[in-house]
């Protein structure tokens, strides 16, 4: 999901009644990644390229899947081959792949691959329940040396080097990569905990997962890329103290943040390295002594670039905490929670590394299609601006993510799928959330008075794709919310990535909106889309005295 910040260079019009200074907020992003994330981009890159184009997103996000990939995937005997070795893996399995990151590379967009399971069945443990026999998202028990093997045919395949068979060039090289997804969730790796939701185990499966992806990667030349840990479901169950046995997390439910990195680190809530019966139970060196090796022998856990997380709220304002009982949560709101959790493991093993955080999962399920409980369309457009505003201002928030760019269709069997996060309606229909997306705009206050100078932070977000020319959007207002619209202001904003942030002086009481032209020459654009003009949404001001 972040970020990317600007040194908005303004351009002053004419208007006396208008003054504005930079603002330059010491905690602000820099460098914030805006990243969007829809199934299209493997289906029909051709087409969803472009529109990821229009729409402004830098970075497209997409899974590899270890089952679908994998030769005779249903079975649990291992087919006998190279599993490191790109060229093992059917033509028509990355084929797909291929074509999306042949078309990012034409057309200037990078490519996140998140490299996840489910596990094939010939690599996963034994037992496992009839659940995950069924799906080929979910994953028992995978074997990491395994999955290690098919990171590095990824990796190898996607080095800047591979050039495939019969192909007369090579392919283009992917710099940005993931590890599994949600491994906290248990269908994502089961099973999370054991003996009364006292044990876990998934911590401890995905430890040795990330130990092997992170060979693989460091095998494969790719060491000095942008690599993730983390990938966590915001939600989710503390681990249950022993002798207080409870039902979750399970086999199949959510571990929740805090109580997950803190057996993937192996630590106690106090921020003390486990020894004894507690470290046994949660599979961690059980002495001192051994502890002092933990962090050499996971090099993934303190030498990544970031932490990812989906932090989903669903509900909730990104500025209203969840009730106290959602305590160990880290949706958006909390994210502290996250960060906290994170400084105090890897304090633990002295050392001093503070991950910057990526949103690379997030949206709102808006209503409609969605029913009673969540957010209208108009409210939704509004907490994603302010998520975004919220994000660019923290400094350990690297990325912003949009899931996804149309909402899933309905069927007979799920009339109501679950993810209507997107931009569009699963008809093609304009949501109010594209206007917020293009276009993000948010004033912290609404209602200022006259001669006071109030921020407001926006962007134009495809202005990252155009020339000098193009990165100029236009701040208008329609004076007491009626008849014309005025534009009161132009802006230049940050070629790298589209946003500005200024203290200005309202003129008066109205509606107010951004604007932004394509350019006339844009070649990549979809059709009729280069040289027409979008608005940003609407967002009510007063001023008063």
């Amino acid at each position: 999901m972040l970020r990317g910040l600007l040194t908005a260079a303004l351009a002053f019009v004419t208007l006396a009644t208008l003054s504005l200074t930079a603002a330059t907020p010491a905690s602000a992003s820099t460098t914030q990644v805006s990243i969007l994330q829809d199934t299209s981009f493997l289906s029909s890159p051709a087409t969803a390229l472009p529109m990821a184009r229009a729409l402004g997103a830098g970075t497209v996000r997409v899974n590899v899947s270890w089952y679908l990939m994998a030769p005779d995937p249903g079975s649990t005997r291992r087919p006998n081959f190279n599993a490191s070795d790109p060229n093992a893996y059917a033509a028509a399995n990355w084929a797909p792949y291929d074509a999306l990151v042949h078309a990012a590379q034409q057309q200037g967009l990078k490519v996140a691959f998140q490299v996840t399971g489910g596990a094939p069945r010939w690599a996963e443990g034994p037992n496992a329940p009839a659940v995950y026999r069924r799906n080929p998202d979910y994953g028992w028990r995978p074997n990491a040396a395994m999955y290690g093997q098919f990171v590095h045919a990824v990796a190898e395949r996607y080095d800047g080097h591979f050039r495939p068979t019969g192909a007369s060039s090579t392919l283009p090289a992917v710099r940005f990569w993931s590890f599994w997804n949600e491994p906290n969730f248990g269908t994502d790796l089961g099973p999370q905990t054991t003996n009364g939701s006292t044990a876990p185990v998934a911590p401890t499966l995905y430890r040795a997962l990330l130990n092997a992806a992170w060979k693989a990667m460091h095998q494969t030349g790719h060491g000095g890329d942008t690599l993730l840990i983390g990938e966590l479901d915001p939600l989710g169950n503390a681990l249950q103290r022993v002798g207080h046995p409870g039902p979750y997390p399970g086999t199949t439910k959510v571990t929740a943040p805090p109580s997950f990195i803190r057996a993937l680190y192996c630590i106690d809530s106090n921020g003390r390295r486990l020894t004894g019966a507690t470290a046994a139970l949660y599979s961690c060196p059980t002495t001192t002594k051994a502890s002092r090796g933990f962090r050499a022998r996971n090099p993934a856990l303190f030498s990544a670039t970031g932490f990812a997380i989906h932090p989903y709220s669903f509900e909730q304002a990104p500025d209203t905490k969840p009730s106290s009982v959602n305590n160990n949560y880290t949706t958006f709101p909390v994210l502290s929670r996250l960060t906290t959790a994170l400084d105090v493991s890897t304090r633990a093993y002295g050392s001093g590394k503070r991950y910057r955080i990526y949103n690379d999962e997030f949206g709102y399920i808006t209503r409609p299609p969605a029913g009673a409980g969540y957010p209208s369309q108009g409210t939704a457009a509004s907490w994603l601006n302010e998520t975004e505003y919220l994000s660019y201002k923290d400094a350990r928030l690297a990325s912003y993510d949009q899931y996804l760019i149309k909402d899933p269709a309905s069927t007979r069997a799920n009339p109501t799928p679950g993810f209507n996060t997107g931009l569009y309606t699963a008809s093609g229909q304009p949501k109010a959330t594209l206007a917020a997306y293009r276009l993000p705009v948010w004033l912290p206050q609404t209602t200022v008075r006259a001669g006071r100078r109030t921020e407001l932070w926006g962007g134009a977000r495809p202005a990252v794709f155009a020339g000098t020319g193009g990165r100029t959007l236009e701040i208008q207002i329609q004076k007491g919310g009626r008849g014309p619209w005025t534009t009161i202001k132009t802006v230049s904003v940050s070629p790298k990535t589209g946003y500005f942030d200024i203290h200005t002086k309202l003129p008066y009481s109205g509606n107010l909106r951004l604007a932004y032209t394509y350019p006339q020459s844009e070649p990549f654009l979809p059709t009729n889309i280069a040289g027409s003009t979008i608005y940003g949404r609407t967002v009510k001001v007063a001023v008063s005295g």
